[in-house]
Order: structure tokens, then sequence, then C-alpha cells
């Protein structure tokens, strides 16, 4: 039994999922708390499948809550440096970039959910603190984004897509929820 400053005792017990159940009032408590609401859902891409179907999670949460999406296309280390080098072309990388987002705008509009896009660089050489980690949590709080859905880490790939290299940063550091998918 537990203790309660109101006078009545509190049985708890473990419940068939492994954690515990409270069997007294506490639980209709609980519906008086504020609800989670959604308005903007953070989807930061990086032209991958993975960040593809991060996307289409964004979408279905977005969707759920009557929200918008936010794509961010967050630029990768070897793009930023080929472009800084003259290696890569910047024209090719804006065409490409766009032609995600038209894929990407074609997912949000079957589900009715408005949809804002955006692309920043991933990485910097001369400010050593900015990373793609960095770059989605410093957007999301610039967006005031709700949720943030994003690649899973890979723990096979050592040549993992950008995002899934930021995604345990993340999950550690972002002060909103964050699904990894």
């Amino acid at each position: 039994m537990g203790h309660r400053t109101d006078g009545h005792a509190t049985r708890v017990r473990p419940s068939s999922g492994g954690g515990f159940f409270a069997s007294d009032d506490s639980l209709a408590r609980m519906d008086d708390s504020v609800p989670f609401t959604v308005e903007t859902v953070l989807a930061p891409v990086d032209g991958s499948d993975e960040s593809v179907t991060a996307l289409e999670y964004a979408v279905a949460v977005a969707d759920r809550y009557d929200a918008s999406v936010h794509a961010l296309f967050v630029l990768g280390r070897g793009v930023i440096q080929g472009m800084n080098a003259g290696t890569v072309d910047e024209a090719d990388v804006a065409t490409n970039t766009r032609e995600f987002f038209d894929g990407v705008r074609q997912i949000a509009a079957e589900s009715d959910v408005p949809l804002i896009t955006s692309v920043d660089d991933g990485f910097s050489q001369s400010i050593k603190t900015r990373h793609p980690g960095n770059v989605v949590l410093d957007t999301a709080d610039l967006v005031d984004a709700d949720f943030i859905i994003l690649p899973r880490e890979s723990v096979t790939d050592t040549s993992a897509d950008v995002l899934e290299q930021a995604a345990g940063y993340v999950l550690s550091y972002a002060s909103q929820p964050v699904l990894s998918v």
C-alpha cells in the first residue's frame, strides 16, 4: 500500500506489461492534464530512402494532429566540401534538392497536410559546432516545432546518411518529443 496525504491508501501492483498499476482514482485525474498538441512537425531529410520514410511518418503525425510539416533538407559534409572546392556543382545540388522536395510535396498533398520546406548546410569548416544534429535542433527552435521525426541511426552501416548520424544527438538533446524511424 502506498501512502497518500489525503488519508486514502493506494494499492500499487505490477501490471501485465511489466509496469505498475495504481488502482485508485489517480488514473482518472491523469485525464485532467493538458492534452498533447502538435502544430508543427519537423522532418529533417537528406535525400535518402530512410528520410522519405521519416517524412511519411511526419505527415501521418501531422495529419493526426491537424498540424503542418516543416521538411528541412540537410546538406551533408561531402556536398558542402565539394561545393566549397568547386568539384560539386551548386546548380546540380539545387536541382536534386528541388526534385526531392517535389516528391515530398506529393506525399504531403496526398494527406492534405500543409508543408514548408527549407535547406541548410549540415557542416561548416569554420564553425566546429555546426553539425547535422545542431542544425536540426536549431531549426526545431526556429520554427517552433512541437515534434521531430528523423531517420534512425544505423548500427551496421558505417557510411550512414547525414541524418542517421545525427539521430543519437537529436534524441539526446532535443527539448521536443523525437521519433526516430
